[in-house]
């Protein structure tokens, strides 16, 4: 079973790649077989994603769910540069952002969202990564969560 497959089996399945929001690379290549992924939100079509921060308007759930729709975007932009979601050797770093009332600390939480989601897509050795989770003041469009990684890539 393919890893998109998987996913499917999981419940998911990869959006359309979002469309770019500004002037960058969603998905930088690099090094020997590295991709850098930009930050990405979690627009999907046909579901309604709160708006807001965690803590405010937004629950610890919904944030999960937000998390989990950053990484779907994230691998459908992946997939999109590199041809299949097989090529993933491994998660190496991921970087969620999270817009957070001041009295939210459970950042760790809601970045579990997406972390488990690879962990079960990829197994733990290649989808569990470093990871920060980071609380911010603002994302862009009020979005909840924004989610960046590192890849290694199988050549």
């Amino acid at each position: 079973m393919n890893t998109e497959q998987k996913l499917e089996q999981m419940g998911y399945t990869l959006p359309a790649p979002p469309a770019k929001g500004g002037v960058y690379t969603p998905i930088k290549l690099f090094g020997t077989n590295l991709a850098y992924a930009s930050g990405f939100g979690p627009a999907a079509e046909n579901v309604v994603v709160p708006s807001g921060k965690l803590g405010k308007e937004v629950t610890l759930e919904q944030g999960q769910e937000a998390a989990r729709l950053c990484l779907l975007n994230l691998l459908a932009a992946l997939k999109n540069t590199v041809g299949s979601l097989d090529r993933v050797k491994r998660f190496v770093k991921l970087l969620v952002f999270v817009a957070s009332d001041d009295e939210f600390y459970q950042q760790p939480q809601v970045a579990n969202g997406a972390s488990q989601l690879l962990a079960d897509l990829f197994g733990e050795e290649a989808g569990l990564a470093a990871r920060s989770a980071i609380g911010v003041n603002v994302l862009p469009g009020n979005i909840p969560i924004e989610i960046e990684a590192l890849i290694e890539l199988n050549e």
